[in-house]
């Protein structure tokens, strides 16, 4: 009886955990997808610099996150590494829009924040 009781707990445990990671992710990306509307029309180098740091902390986040298409894949697995792969491309990205906001060159960050939604819809084929 113990050890059934000890085994139910164990699955209820993992399967709360799993969504757990599942909703940060998603609020992960959510936070990308708010950040980015606010850097395509905002017209302030402040509000863009902080949306861009909210975008930068939320994709460093998504990193400890595997999205649910990737589930049960060895965290070694050519295609974990190409999730972090494509979060690294997306961090970079907004380093390089980041700099220009604090420039406050506001025309090239906007250019340059086009790049964001390219990175984003390529990965979103491979891992949504």
């Amino acid at each position: 009886m113990r050890k059934h009781v000890i085994a139910m707990l164990s699955l209820s445990l993992l399967f709360s955990s799993a969504s757990v990671f599942a909703a940060d992710l998603k609020n992960d990306m959510d936070t990308l997808k708010d950040g980015l509307s606010v850097v395509k029309k905002t017209s302030d180098a402040q509000e863009m610099q902080t949306a861009l740091g909210k975008m930068r902390q939320a994709a460093e986040d998504a990193k400890k996150s595997t999205p649910e298409k990737l589930e049960g894949q060895a965290a070694d697995s050519a295609q974990i590494k190409d999730y972090h792969a494509g979060l690294d491309s997306l961090i970079a990205q907004i380093d390089v829009v980041d700099q220009l906001a604090k420039a406050n060159k506001l025309d090239e960050a906007k250019t340059e924040a086009k790049k964001l939604e390219d990175i984003r819809n390529a990965n979103h084929k491979k891992f949504r």
